[in-house]
């Protein structure tokens, strides 16, 4: 077997070597075996044999399956790309230069083309062929290694995380983590809610299912811009968009369902269902609320319903339904288009054997429905008689807004504290105000007080159980939504129909209007504006199908 040696010759010119360190996590690597020490090692072997250290290259804290690695790829560019400033690059084992045997042997025979080795100070192997089995087992053994510390290791957090308890990484928007316990020397996080951040989760749901009093619900695109035109930012101070905002309202925790091993980290798959780990966490969303927009969110989809259901101009596209089959009913001209009705699609798009079908003037039906909505359910007295239910629930309800309130007062009480504390220390001489870091420390609480107050301003606002429904507010709430309804573009007299009713079902001789009361609720609660509250799914407008003929 050949080893690598020292030039022989005193006269040649010394073999320049890369020194390429890694460890897999901040803990250091397998055997403790730390950065310095590698250094310490590497430098002491190329010093032994004359060799000249020419550059080095440290991966910290990354996994060596992959070569998705900073350094690492800088080394190989700087390898492959000619005239390299060293002609061997230095690793302490191979499977610090990495665990997958494939892509060991494939960078090894990529820096040989350009003249350079790959040489292991514990693993010290020529080029020969026995040599190269040898590093080939090497590479093998390396990786079935990592394979089953990866096994243990996810049996172990799969495990942690059905006690209840989180396994690491930034706690999701609306969430922080907490100390939960001592085991050991370890100390055990859980979940738990963060005030003023919980609240902004709340006011994205609410844009979602109703928009904001100007509009019916919205998409991502328009919370985003709504979010960021009023001053709402991420944890991090960056402003919304829509990747983190789609994957805010689609994450099961808000329901108080966080799900552990999701994704196969690698090519970001759904894992089996089996394989996942629900772990109960506080709910900030309900989950009904949290289940009806994920319906809203599939209707919306494009594959699913045609943008010009949503954003069309006819008016109860997407609403107005056949008694017969439940397809939807679409419009259809006739007389070159002088003459416009809503028709049963099915009948139409598969003949009278699917459908015997029917068909409605356009006019006729938006008349019959909108005067209807403004007619018999839009009176005080009606309103009053849907809501009263909800008015006998609004007292079970104080306890959890008193706590909400109570939480953001904490919450507002902690950064005043802090900002306090600092102001003392430099008053009393133990801070200099004229370090940056602690100017920067100010600022970050100044913000987070700011917040924090502003979210407790909007809660009380909001939440006010004495406030939430009352006869001036429901005389209010009728007055506005006659007025949208039968008035206005079609887009926003829509928009308001999409958010009152769920559908138009079209019979031969009636037509029946089916809505939930809590929506009705929220929009009291805002006078047809935006509004709090949860929705539900209860269709009991016309439970008895009267006054809709």
């Amino acid at each position: 077997m050949t080893r690598h040696s020292a030039p022989s010759s005193t006269n040649a010119a010394p073999l320049r070597a890369a020194l390429y360190m890694r460890v897999s996590t901040g803990r250091q690597a397998e055997s403790d075996l730390s950065i310095p020490d590698q250094r310490r090692q590497m430098t002491a072997f190329c010093g032994a044999r004359g060799w000249e250290v020419a550059a080095e290259f440290v991966d910290a804290g990354l996994s060596g399956t992959d070569d998705n690695r900073p350094q690492l790829q800088r080394l190989l560019d700087i390898a492959t790309a000619g005239g390299a400033p060293f002609d061997a690059v230095i690793v302490h084992s191979f499977s610090r230069f990495a665990r997958d045997h494939f892509a060991l042997e494939y960078h090894v025979r990529r820096l040989r083309k350009h003249g350079i080795r790959l040489v292991s100070i514990t693993q010290d192997l020529g080029d020969d062929p026995m040599s190269v089995m040898v590093r080939q087992v090497f590479a093998l053994f390396d990786e079935y290694q990592s394979k089953e510390n990866a096994k243990h290791v996810l049996r172990a957090m799969q495990e942690n995380a059905r006690q209840g308890f989180w396994n690491g990484a930034a706690a999701p928007y609306g969430y922080a983590i907490v100390a939960a316990g001592q085991r050991g020397a370890k100390t055990k996080k859980k979940l738990a809610i963060d005030p003023v951040e919980a609240e902004t989760v709340r006011l994205i749901f609410r844009l979602f299912i109703e928009g904001d009093g100007t509009s019916g619900p919205m998409g991502v695109k328009a919370v985003a811009a709504w979010l960021n035109d009023h001053g709402h930012r991420t944890r991090r101070g960056a402003r919304w968009g829509i990747g983190p905002l789609h994957k805010l309202i689609t994450s099961t925790v808000y329901k108080g369902e966080y799900r552990f091993n999701q994704k196969v980290w690698k090519t970001k798959e759904d894992k089996p269902v089996d394989e996942q780990v629900i772990v109960p966490v506080d709910p900030i969303i309900d989950p009904a609320t949290f289940d009806r927009l994920q319906k809203m969110l599939k209707a919306r989809n494009p594959k699913v319903t045609p943008p010009r259901t949503v954003t069309g101009p006819i008016l109860l596209t997407g609403l107005a339904t056949c008694a017969s089959c439940g397809g939807g009913m679409t419009l259809r001209t006739g007389k070159s288009g002088r003459y416009r009705y809503y028709a049963c699609a099915t009948c139409a798009q598969k003949g009278k054997s699917a459908c015997k079908g029917r068909a409605i003037p356009m006019d006729r039906l938006d008349n019959i429905v909108t005067e209807r909505l403004a007619a018999d359910l839009l009176t005080p007295s009606r309103v009053h008689s849907l809501l009263e239910a909800l008015l006998e629930r609004q007292a079970a309800r104080n306890s959890d807004h008193a706590e909400r309130v109570a939480a953001l007062r904490a919450k507002l009480l902690e950064a005043e504290g802090r900002l306090s504390r600092l102001y003392q220390a430099i008053e009393t001489g133990i801070a200099d105000p004229a370090d940056p870091t602690l100017k920067d420390r100010i600022e970050a609480l100044r913000t987070e007080r700011d917040i924090a107050q502003a979210t407790l301003d909007r809660a009380l606002t909001e939440m006010r159980p004495e406030a939430r429904i009352t006869q001036e507010k429901i005389q209010a709430f009728t007055e506005t939504m006659r007025a949208n309804i039968c008035d206005g573009p079609v887009p926003f007299r829509r928009a308001y129909l999409r958010a009152m009713i769920d559908n138009v079902e079209v019979d031969d001789t009636e037509i029946r209007i089916h809505g939930r009361k809590t929506v009705l609720e929220r929009l009291v609660m805002g006078s047809g504006a935006t509004a709090a509250g949860v929705p539900s799914f209860v269709r009991k407008w016309r439970a008895r199908r009267d006054s809709n003929s």
